[in-house]
């Protein structure tokens, strides 16, 4: 039983939006506190990669690449959670991600901006992993760590419920583009903490994932009638 919910809430609205407020954070953080790299969307990355390399900026170059390499390693770690954890376990395998998630952004705080490097690296090995752990929102594929997957899935609802009339796909669109919503808020909050907290300001996000974690292990009161 503890299994089954644990489960449910791991793809429920309420979690999604900790999950990509605290996103829209970690991109905001790196990108506009620790030099202009993304945590989240890598494919912003890797065109600077390009972009730099064609230059012969190598030193430069670098500053992309280990956030890429970081994100992809953050999968892999996921996913050898995944596999190693059992189902009667304490802990269901996604509670443990995201509790190893909440524990790096938290050791990023202390790290100074003379060491942005391995910095936006830890950001982006937390950001692989929550990518890979959180796929889906009741049971529809999403993610929370970036907005272009979701952009697609949510106007595609919307066109079939224009075409069909059909609410449930009204429903769903609503989802995704709340998905959206939640993580351009975590931007903003992210801008704001910037200021206040500077390199502190990533604890914010450490605190988000942490409830979510706690979240987890609340039986979900949605129906399945309420799902998408």
């Amino acid at each position: 039983m503890f299994n089954t919910y644990r489960g449910q809430i791991s793809e429920s609205r309420r979690l999604a939006v900790l999950l990509a407020i605290s996103g829209g954070l970690m991109d905001a953080y790196t990108y506009i506190f620790r030099d202009g790299v993304f945590a989240n969307a890598q494919t912003g990355n890797i065109l600077l990669l390009g972009v730099n390399l064609s230059e012969g900026n190598y030193g430069e170059a670098l500053r992309y690449f280990f956030p890429v390499l970081a994100f992809a390693a953050g999968i892999v770690l996921a996913e050898v959670i995944h596999h190693l954890c059992t189902e009667d376990g304490i802990f269901h395998w996604r509670q443990l991600s995201v509790l190893l998630e909440c524990m790096i952004l938290f050791a990023v705080g202390f790290i100074p901006t003379a060491f942005n490097l391995p910095a936006n690296a830890l950001v982006s090995f937390a950001c692989g992993i929550q990518v890979e752990s959180f796929r889906k929102v009741k049971g529809n594929a999403s993610a929370t760590t970036m907005c272009i997957g979701n952009l697609r899935s949510g106007t595609q609802a919307m066109c079939d419920f224009a075409c069909s009339k059909d609410k449930k796909y009204l429903h769903k669109g609503l989802v995704y583009y709340g998905i959206i919503l939640s993580f351009a808020m975590g931007a903003i909050i992210g801008n704001i903490l910037i200021r206040h907290f500077s390199q502190y300001a990533i604890w914010c996000s450490s605190l988000l994932l942490f409830a979510g974690f706690l979240l987890m292990f609340i039986q979900s009161e949605e129906t399945p009638s309420d799902s998408i």
